[in-house]
């Protein structure tokens, strides 16, 4: 009997890394990625060995070292994470692999929670190496047991991509078999695969460029791409990914007769590509983000003579950001094959209430912030970094954000240009791991006179309360060592570390004071534990009320940005909701000491 689950696509995908025999997985958090390996990790029977690693370089470097002892290895991360790291994994497309390595990279069309839209499938044509594109939740799934075996048969590793579709969408998953028996890892000693001397990596790059056409044709056969011809038909239908769903459901809504190519693979399948060619008068090639089969399907046509006319991303027929959908498929073949289509049918806009994002009630770092301006003042610098606290911009303390770990180094260049107006960045603690001990280390070295701010709450908050090196736990919950910050910030050089409680504004605004005040890089680090990880633990604190008789109406509590204060206009006195979670700061602000406990 088979048996079927309702699943989120990640967890289908770790349902996918199990049935392939994965044995070592390494990643590090990120938004659509992160529930594969928080999936993984709450498995009671696991047989593999699971780790949030302290950056996707680090964790790309644990899976390439399982898989040269013959074992299969996964690598998790969102698509910004391969630009990190991108230094092992294009080597190690010449190193090639023995145990099947595959680099899971989700990409997030529309910014949902990114700083970019990159296209993946751009590093694996930059990298020569195959890239798996699921269109659903199943394909997801059934394709990673696949993509095992080919990265093991051509001893290469691959790329899997999901998008934020695929990844938080929901399914009925059909399951397969877990396999048992897994190889002993053995570690072969190949110093001419292994070392990337000048001399092995010149061969080893001959040899990657002698696999892709073999690579093509056994992608080609795969399930993953599918020609459907019709024989009369003088347009044609080039979908890709998640888009190639959109657009198979508006052709048969629609009875459109043209030819339809799903194409799930990279390298494309240029033999189904030029048969379709052969066919057709017009192709419309639809897929996310960037032209990478649209161009691929214009050489293909150009070096076979064809006189095809081919539309995508040219033109303006498709966009080439953001997400597609069926309506975005249709706008397409109304404007490329100049029909008649009605819209969608039974397609009511929402006109929901507009909901900006903002940092959680209690939030430490919004009285980390609060505290910040009072002493270093408009006029200041305020650089930042990747992390729910960039939600600080509404208290103008996040002036830049630019990648993981910036934040630091963008101030020490600011300081080396001449800027003379006093700057104090911000960081968070997984961010600070990740990526800002190398800032640190280099403002200290260079002597950069700037305030770093590590916002320490004590999780990998914006992603899903991943742990990190700070916290005495791994992904599994087993216990570990607790990396100091102030010890690690002291021994890379800092002159001048303090920690601080954030919710005590006082002690908080003296350590920005003196930080503001030495000569050289300071670091302020405000330790609270995340109020979300709070109210999961348990830990209950005092509850505040205004007292209407005290209070003046002035608003600075309000101003302080608290989803769990309000003014009631009426009334002409503020008011503190149930969302409150009792961190006090609100009563610190008060001037006319109208906000007092309510009950412990």
């Amino acid at each position: 009997m088979t048996m079927r689950e309702y699943m989120l696509g990640n967890v289908a995908i770790a349902r996918g890394l199990l049935e392939g025999g994965v044995q070592v997985i390494a990643g590090y958090p990120g938004t659509p990625s992160s529930e594969i390996i928080d999936t993984l990790a709450s498995r009671e029977d696991r047989d593999y060995h699971i780790e949030w690693s302290v950056n996707e370089k680090v964790a790309m470097e644990v899976a390439v070292g399982a898989a040269w002892t013959g074992v299969r290895s996964v690598v998790t991360m969102k698509h910004v994470g391969l630009n990190v790291a991108a230094d092992p994994f294009m080597t190690l497309a010449y190193a090639g692999t023995k145990g099947g390595l595959i680099a899971i990279v989700a990409d997030d069309p529309s910014c949902h929670s990114s700083q970019n839209e990159q296209d993946t499938r751009r590093y694996a044509q930059f990298a020569l190496v195959p890239c798996f594109d699921p269109s659903t939740p199943q394909e997801a799934k059934d394709m990673i047991p696949y993509a095992f075996e080919f990265s093991e048969k051509f001893e290469v590793p691959v790329i899997f991509r999901p998008t934020t579709r695929i990844s938080h969408g929901k399914s009925d998953i059909e399951l397969g078999e877990i396999p048992t028996d897994k190889p002993a890892p053995h570690f072969e000693k190949l110093l001419d695969r292994w070392v990337m001397l000048p001399k092995n990596a010149r061969p080893r790059h001959t040899h990657l460029l002698s696999i892709q056409q073999p690579m093509e044709d056994a992608l080609a056969e795969s399930p993953w791409n599918s020609l459907e011809l019709k024989p009369d038909a003088k347009l044609g239908v080039i979908g890709a990914g998640i888009a190639s769903v959109y657009a198979k459901e508006a052709m048969e809504e629609l009875g459109l007769e043209a030819s339809f190519l799903k194409i799930g693979t990279y390298p494309v399948p240029k033999k189904l590509i030029l048969e379709m060619l052969e066919t057709v008068n017009t192709v419309l090639v639809f897929e996310e983000l960037e032209p990478i089969v649209e161009e691929q399907v214009k050489l293909i046509a150009q070096e076979a003579g064809l006189p095809v006319s081919i539309l995508g991303k040219a033109g303006g027929f498709v966009s080439r950001e953001g997400e597609l959908d069926i309506s975005a498929f249709l706008e397409a073949l109304k404007k490329a094959f100049d029909l008649d289509i009605e819209p969608e049918s039974g397609s009511i806009p929402l006109e929901l209430a507009p909901r900006p994002p903002a940092l959680c009630a209690g939030c430490s770092h919004r009285a980390t912030f609060y505290s910040m301006k009072k002493v270093f003042g408009k006029d200041a610098i305020y650089p930042s970094d990747i992390g729910c606290y960039t939600l600080g911009i509404q208290s103008g303390t996040v002036e830049t954000t630019l990648c993981m770990g910036s934040s630091i180094s963008i101030a020490s260049g600011l300081y080396h240009a001449g800027e003379k107006r006093p700057i104090c960045c911000s960081i968070g603690d997984s961010t600070f791991f990740h990526t800002g001990m190398n800032s640190l280390l280099n403002a200290v070295f260079n002597k950069a006179n700037i305030t770093v701010t590590i916002l320490d709450n004590r999780i990998t908050a914006m992603t899903g309360h991943q742990p990190n090196p700070g916290v005495g736990y791994t992904v599994t919950g087993e216990s570990t060592v607790e990396v100091s910050l102030a010890e690690l910030c002291r021994a890379m050089g800092a002159g001048s570390v303090t920690v601080v409680d954030p919710y005590n504004l006082e002690e908080t605004q003296e350590a920005f004071k003196a930080a503001k005040d030495f000569e050289g890089t300071a670091v302020v680090i405000a330790k609270q534990p995340c109020v979300i990880s709070g109210k999961r633990a348990g830990i209950r604190r005092v509850l505040y009320t205004v007292d209407p008789e005290k209070c003046e109406g002035c608003k600075q509590c309000v101003k302080f940005g608290c989803p769990a204060i309000e003014f009631d206009e009426e009334k002409k006195c503020a008011v503190i909701t149930a969302l409150c979670s009792g961190c006090g700061v609100c009563a610190q602000i008060c001037k006319f000491d109208a906000i007092r406990e309510v009950k412990r």
